[in-house]
């Protein structure tokens, strides 16, 4: 008697076609060309003899961002190169070269969307980054930005999540250059750390808006709650051990502070290990608290 197997189909969000695209940071930025999305200039390469040979013959204009096209992440698998000694310590891997933009804000957009296609964006958040790890130090709700630069990075992130046909949470980092152009820096299909803040400053966290978007449920409220900036809490010891989380029993007793730790025993250098949102009425006293507690809590082993 022969068996008959059936198969019951499932649904997966983000689909493996976006998956393939976005896990790799040239055929990302292809994406962004062909389908009229601004994003810096690039050029893709296979191999280091390439890059060198473009810089020869004058291709390459420094300084430029050198990008790994696959396996980087928080940072890593992105360098400045600005001589070419730079260019000849690359690794020899599948990368791209994009020029380096004068960018005055940093800024996100998170883009949730459901089956039905329906679509809210959270607010526009500014960010800060640590010039030596190339890691979020501080997201700031909401960004200080004007009222046409924020409708713009919402036309752009919508357009972004609706060419991929995203269902879920999309998370659209931009860059604001001198000139006020708004340019695609990359993505990220999920809840993402640019969002961490919802939880306390949103009426509808990013996770709570993620699990109705998959579901095809209606989605959420995302206005402003509570302004409020969120402190990235990352291992500064060069050597992994167990966590220490010096002086974080000071701020247990602080009006509008947030703790979430990951729950990770052991701390290593720009190991993500939890964060702190600080909530106010007043955005600037709120950066002001999360800066010095930037300053007082420390993550080491």
């Amino acid at each position: 008697m022969q068996m008959l197997l059936l198969l019951k189909l499932k649904k997966v969000f983000p689909s493996a076609g976006t998956l393939k695209t976005i896990q790799n940071k040239s055929k990302q930025k292809d994406f962004y060309k062909e389908h009229n999305l601004p994003t810096s200039d690039y050029i893709n390469y296979d191999d280091l003899n390439t890059i060198i040979n473009d810089y020869n013959d004058g291709k390459i204009q420094l300084p430029a961002v050198w990008k790994s096209a696959k396996f980087g992440y928080d940072g890593k698998g992105v360098k400045i190169i600005n001589n070419f000694d730079d260019i000849k310590n690359l690794p020899n891997v599948e990368c791209l070269i994009e020029d380096k933009v004068n960018i005055k804000k940093e800024i996100s957009v998170i883009v949730a969307r459901n089956q039905q296609n329906q679509e809210t964006c959270f607010p526009v958040v500014e960010m800060e980054f640590n010039d030596a790890s190339n890691l979020v130090e501080y997201v700031m709700c909401p960004a200080d930005i004007s009222k046409d630069i924020e409708e713009e990075a919402y036309e752009i992130a919508i357009k972004t999540a609706q060419n991929f046909n995203s269902v879920g949470l999309l998370a659209v980092e931009l860059f604001i250059t001198n000139n006020n152009e708004i340019l695609i820096n990359e993505v990220a299909p999920r809840p993402h750390n640019s969002g961490h803040h919802t939880i306390e400053c949103c009426f509808t966290s990013q996770f709570d808006q993620h699990i109705r978007s998959i579901l095809n449920l209606p989605l959420g409220n995302t206005g402003i709650k509570t302004p409020g900036i969120m402190v990235n809490l990352v291992g500064q010891n060069k050597t992994e051990g167990d966590v220490i989380y010096s002086n974080i029993e000071k701020i247990f007793s602080m009006s509008g502070v947030y703790t979430h730790l990951y729950g990770k025993k052991k701390s290593r250098l720009n190991r993500k290990m939890g964060h702190i949102t600080i909530v106010n009425k007043n955005i600037e006293e709120a950066i002001k608290i999360g800066k010095e507690i930037k300053e007082l809590v420390k993550v080491t082993a």
